[in-house]
């Protein structure tokens, strides 16, 4: 993976942080919105989805700060993908949480979100999603 890469989701990320709690009910909102099927895979409580995304951002803040030691990265986000399994996610919904993902970073990013920003999240977050696939499928 690219330098530049690394350092363009890494520093965007950084402008994500203040806001992680927004950001995750953003996520979760267009994730549904984009495939409402996925819904019964979550907690329907709404302090339980607080709790979720307060994982998901935990989870996405490690991934990020890792992708400086990638060795040290992939097995977790393999240990990650066979995890989800147990979740009932499917090889296919990978795609639409990285829709809702850009989709999120361009919300709270706004201007922040340039076309550069977004081409090396999708190049990150299909890196990750393949090791991830790879490990549990």
């Amino acid at each position: 993976m690219e330098e530049k890469t690394i350092s363009l989701v890494q520093d965007s990320f950084e402008k994500v942080k203040p806001i992680a709690a927004t950001a995750a009910e953003i996520f979760y909102s267009k994730l549904f919105e984009l495939d409402p099927h996925l819904k019964p895979l979550f907690p329907s409580s709404e302090e339980a989805m607080k709790v979720q995304g307060n994982k998901l951002m935990s989870m996405l803040a490690a991934a990020v700060a890792g992708l400086s030691n990638l060795e040290a990265l992939v097995p977790i986000l393999q240990d990650l993908g066979k995890r989800h399994v147990e979740y009932k996610v499917e090889p296919f919904h990978y795609t639409t949480v990285g829709e809702a993902l850009l989709g999120t970073l361009e919300t709270g990013l706004g201007d922040d979100f340039t076309p550069e920003v977004k081409e090396a999240w999708a190049s990150v977050y299909g890196t990750m999603s393949d090791v991830m696939i790879e490990a549990a499928y």
